[in-house]
């Protein structure tokens, strides 16, 4: 009997032609490079033909390939959808659940909801995969991911979407700042040659930018941060301002700071809080569940 693919191998397929690289692939699928070349390597002698042209500088799937990326996901999603199927003839919110979530939201939320969640669903092993949203939206879309944190707006088409919760922006200054004469902010009254953002590609930073015109230009020589810790600790040291969301400050995150901060009265300066699924699991009413969970948590005030 001829040997036939496993969803091992086909999920290490797909993360080699996403990265096109094999040491962040096998970064990804959390296994030794070694052990991900050798699964490739057997794909290959099962179908064989190459499915990649390796060099020492680069990797690129071959024709074989580019046709493979398609039909690996079709088989890799409809597992999927199965294991969801058997999962939710259980209990609900018990069993493996793989999440991933945005660097602006995780640290902020999770700590504050996971220990509710852990004590209502004990059997629940929850497994954390925190990236920027592009990246969790294609890992989910692959099926490497059952369920995804974020925030809207975000394209999420041919996605199960369950909003929760708004999360309103504020504007973030050293204590004597001009800005500290007006008791709400508006987008015009944020100089954009001031205003500090996180790096190109984070949906906080597309979020902050259409909120409403900016005053000023762009500065093409400033510094950009990789996370909202980072952005702070900038503003801290008078580089300029910047805009953070509500759920970072009530974390803490200007704790120790001489910062003050103020709120926008536009309706576009807040984000919405959001898990989306593939429209296929059977795990949907789960989610919700979730959903609701979080959305409960976040409305009961914080301690101190």
């Amino acid at each position: 009997m001829q040997p036939e693919p496993s969803l091992r191998q086909l999920r290490h397929f797909l993360s080699v032609a996403e990265f096109c690289h094999f040491s962040r692939a096998a970064e990804a699928c959390l296994v030794t490079q070694s052990s991900l070349s050798a699964s490739i390597k057997e794909l290959e002698m099962i179908l064989g033909a190459p499915l990649f042209e390796r060099t020492k500088r680069s990797v690129m799937p071959t024709p074989l390939g580019i046709e493979m990326v398609g039909l690996a996901r079709a088989v890799v999603a409809r597992v999927d959808d199965l294991m969801d199927a058997a999962k939710g003839a259980g209990a609900p919110l018990a069993g493996d659940l793989r999440m991933g979530v945005i660097p602006t939201i995780g640290p902020f939320l999770l700590p504050r909801v996971l220990p509710g969640l852990r004590a209502n669903y004990p059997d629940l092993r929850l497994f954390l995969r925190e990236e920027q949203t592009g990246a969790l939206l294609q890992q989910l879309i692959d099926g490497r991911l059952e369920l995804v944190l974020l925030a809207l707006p975000y394209r999420t088409e041919k996605l199960e979407i369950f909003a929760f919760a708004d999360d309103p922006f504020l504007a973030v200054f050293r204590r004597n700042h001009a800005m500290g004469a007006f008791e709400t902010m508006t987008p015009a009254r944020l100089h954009r040659k001031e205003l500090l953002l996180l790096e190109d590609g984070n949906c906080l930073t597309a979020q902050t930018l259409a909120m409403g015109d900016l005053a000023g230009d762009a500065d093409s020589s400033q510094f950009q941060a990789t996370s909202l810790h980072t952005l702070v600790q900038m503003v801290d040291n008078g580089l300029g301002v910047t805009v953070l969301p509500k759920m970072a400050v009530d974390a803490g995150i200007l704790r120790g700071l001489k910062l003050d901060f103020r709120p926008f009265s536009s309706p576009k300066a807040s984000r919405r809080i959001a898990l989306v699924w593939r429209k296929a699991s059977r795990r949907s009413d789960e989610f919700r569940l979730l959903g609701e969970c979080l959305r409960d948590e976040l409305a009961t005030p914080l301690r101190g």
